[in-house]
């Protein structure tokens, strides 16, 4: 079984290396996909990836993370496949909004924001391209954390997040699983409790 991990906007493929050094112990090949929202705009990376993802399938069967805009990503690449490419098996977002991020909203309007995050930035605040990316028709596990700041001072007020999306944000496609973790949004690719998570899935399907 191979998996192809996508990170997160404004963060690198390292933000994976601990949960890849787990994988690998447990005889499963990770691979991972890299990009900048200060190069590239969203479409043009999705076309990259779906590259990426043609040639994993031709591997073997496979399964999909990715993490926060990485999650984005990969449902709207896999929307774009051709339809003989082998599907993954499984798809795991974390802490990947499904609707427009309430987060990105407020900061549509600062300029360091725009000038950092470019058009990524702008499709995660708008609800018509986001509410545009398709649903991903394969078996999908949402891991939402929800260690959050909650309370007057946080943009969330008391609603569970992870301090840059809220659960509501996480949850809205109507998965079957949808899994809480104890981890705030930046850990998550690195945590040890949502690797295993996946781990335990990925195994399952490989055995």
């Amino acid at each position: 079984m191979n998996v192809l991990f996508v990170h997160g906007m404004g963060r690198s493929s390292l933000s994976w290396a601990p949960t890849l050094i787990r994988f690998r112990s447990r005889g499963i090949k990770p691979f991972v996909f890299g990009y900048s929202v200060a190069r590239q705009d969203f479409s043009a990376i999705v076309r990259r990836l779906v590259k990426v993802l043609m040639d994993v399938s031709k591997l073997g069967d496979y399964a999909l993370v990715g993490h926060s805009l990485g999650g984005v990503l990969l449902r709207a690449a896999l929307h774009e496949l051709p339809a003989k490419t082998l599907p993954p098996k499984q798809l795991f977002l974390l802490g990947s909004p499904v609707v427009s991020s309430r987060l990105a909203r407020q900061l549509s309007k600062n300029r360091l924001f725009r000038a950092v995050t470019c058009d990524c930035g702008h499709l995660l605040g708008s609800d018509e391209r986001m509410s545009s990316i398709p649903e991903a028709h394969v078996p999908t596990v949402a891991i939402a954390g929800i260690r959050g700041v909650h309370g007057r001072l946080s943009p969330f007020g008391s609603e569970p997040n992870d301090g840059i999306v809220s659960l509501e944000e996480v949850s809205a496609g109507g998965f079957a699983e949808v899994l809480q973790v104890p981890v705030v949004h930046t850990f998550l690719p690195s945590s040890k409790c949502v690797a295993d998570i996946i781990l335990d899935r990925v195994l399952d399907i490989n055995s």
